[in-house]
């Protein structure tokens, strides 16, 4: 998986089409916006969530390295929105990393931690590309960006207390559990993508 991890980013990233942003998500200046904007989509949310499990499902350092990877390139990404890089196919690198983080979780393969990083970050771009190049040319990014990155971190941390839940909840069923999330948050970012 490793191997074919950098030429599926790259590849995607090269394609040549133009930028699908979201859009009709309201307003987009300020905090209250960007604290709000990720908790409007579901593949946002199931995306983030399954950041969260994912590291936790890996454990250790990847608890704290893959939900900061995301963060870290999401960033970037919304910068290259905000300078007006075209980052094409945004809405299919969403729904796919929905899909993928589901399938991976319910697999449950063990993942290097700096391979799941990598993976997350790859999804990263598009995420925060997409909103990136949704900023109005007039609007004040910064408090945005702010409210958007920890919303994000929030979402990570609620994927982190679901898996660290499950795991509590019944030893030998944590791991079913976190498994089975993973399948249902696949399931879901297979019905966005088709639908």
């Amino acid at each position: 998986m490793k191997r074919l991890l950098l030429p599926l980013c790259a590849a995607l990233l090269l394609a040549a089409a133009p930028a699908l942003a979201h859009t009709g998500h309201g307003a987009v200046d300020g905090l209250a916006a960007g604290l709000g904007h990720p908790l409007a989509g579901l593949d946002h949310v199931l995306a983030m969530v399954a950041v969260g499990i994912l590291a936790t499902q890996l454990g250790g350092r990847a608890l704290w390295s893959v939900p900061a990877a995301f963060l870290g390139v999401m960033v970037l990404g919304g910068l290259l929105g905000v300078i007006g890089v075209a980052v094409p196919f945004d809405e299919l690198g969403i729904a796919g990393s929905v899909v993928l983080l589901g399938l991976v979780i319910a697999l449950g393969r063990r993942l290097p931690p700096a391979a799941a990083a990598a993976l997350v970050a790859c999804f990263a771009v598009f995420h925060g590309h997409a909103h990136g190049s949704e900023m109005p040319a007039n609007a004040s990014g910064l408090l945005y960006g702010l409210g958007f990155a920890l919303a994000t971190a929030s979402l990570h941390l609620v994927g982190i207390g679901l898996g660290l839940g499950a795991r509590r909840l019944a030893r030998t069923l944590g791991p079913l559990a976190v498994r089975a999330s993973g399948g249902m948050i696949a399931a879901a970012g297979l019905y966005l993508t088709v639908s």
